[in-house]
């Protein structure tokens, strides 16, 4: 039997698996780099990558950099390898009780023989990243619950922006004021300066999703990223449902279990699958809550796929007007992803001109990247 140790370090296919489990931990927030990355490769040279333990704690001790990076990197490495999440109250010293050998077991031949001298993790692995880039609409039900346990890994939230305030800073402008006061509470002694610098303040991310019939194949999975933002951020995110007319789901998603929060959320819509009207349900948006502050700075995401039952000049006039409020604007079209793609219909000729990305949103790869887009614009 292979045992999968050796000094030159290890084979391509172990390579890939482990950049796409270092991929999954970026998008979950554990700041997995290049040396971090080529320090577990280093590692698993030395190990047997087909014992879950090794493999656990090798990139445990090479990937996490933080003691709150712990329980990311064991909620991912559950996902990535396992399928399900660790139980909570588990001992830090303990490895999660989630691996399944299948997991890690080589690929055999018909006789049960290996056929290569090298590793080969399963293909659970290599199922997870297909399962990542596949079309939510031909997922089969098992496909979907493992998809919705990955939704937990998703964080999305904006990137900071300065404020006008000031706070107190190792480096920075000296703060003549607090210097002089320190100053003058030492008798006039000369004191050390005091510097500050501009404060950070989160910027606001608002999701528009278009619940209409056409839309209804990925309406649910936009309503779970809606849900994985407002658990991200919760005072800094703000959903709204577009159909016929405009509808603020925000509160319903707040509630911890996702499918509870899409129920309410289902309840609260009440033109789910109907007709299409996004210059209207815009203008509504900017008329009641864009114009007031939503929208002002904030990173302003539109999911739909921009077939548009009324006038699409009102669809453009709508958005070059929340154009101005909103710190970028970025376009969710799941037809994006699929090829011979062009954007033609009328809703997305209005409104290719005002948007600064779009990006597709047919899958979970395509989602992350989401991720990356609302935290760069």
């Amino acid at each position: 039997m292979t045992t999968g140790r050796t000094t030159a370090g290890p084979p391509r296919d172990v390579v890939d698996v482990v950049l796409g489990f270092a991929r999954t931990l970026r998008h979950a927030g554990v700041p997995a780099g290049p040396d971090r990355v080529q320090a577990l490769l280093g590692a698993l040279g030395h190990l047997d990558v087909l014992d879950p333990n090794q493999v656990y704690w090798a990139g445990r001790l090479t990937l996490c950099a933080d003691p709150e990076d712990l329980d990311r990197y064991d909620a991912a490495f559950a996902l990535y390898f396992g399928g399900r999440r660790p139980a909570r109250g588990r001992s830090a010293s303990e490895p999660p009780p989630l691996l399944r050998p299948a997991a890690f077991e080589p690929d055999a031949a018909g006789d049960g023989e290996d056929t290569d001298d090298s590793p080969r993790f399963a293909v659970h692995a290599s199922q997870h990243e297909i399962l990542r880039h596949k079309d939510v609409t031909t997922l089969s039900a098992t496909e979907r619950a493992q998809l919705q346990r990955l939704f937990a890994l998703l964080a999305p939230r904006a990137a900071g922006r300065r404020s006008l305030r000031y706070t107190r800073a190792p480096r920075g402008r000296v703060d003549l004021e607090r210097t002089v006061r320190r100053m003058l509470s030492r008798g006039g002694e000369p004191a050390e300066l005091v510097r500050r610098r501009r404060r950070h303040k989160p910027r606001r991310l608002v999701l528009l999703i278009d619940v209409s019939g056409s839309m209804a194949p990925y309406a649910d999975w936009l309503l779970r990223f809606g849900h994985a933002a407002v658990r991200s951020a919760p005072l800094n995110t703000e959903v709204f449902t577009l159909g016929t007319r405009l509808t603020r789901v925000t509160r319903e998603l707040r509630l911890r279990d996702p499918d509870r929060a899409l129920a309410a959320a289902g309840r609260a819509v009440p033109d789910w699958r109907g007709g299409t009207r996004l210059g209207d349900t815009l203008k509504a948006f900017s008329d009641r809550w864009g114009q007031r502050g939503v929208a002002r700075g904030a990173v302003l995401v539109v999911c739909s796929d921009g077939w548009e039952r009324g006038d699409p000049a009102e669809l453009g006039s709508q958005l070059a007007r929340l154009s101005r409020l909103a710190h970028a604007v970025v376009w969710v079209n799941p037809h994006k992803g699929k090829d011979g793609f062009a954007p033609v219909t009328g809703g997305m000729v209005a409104a290719l001109p005002y948007i600064d990305s779009l990006v597709a949103g047919h899958s979970f790869a395509a989602l992350t990247e989401l991720v990356e887009v609302i935290a760069d614009a």
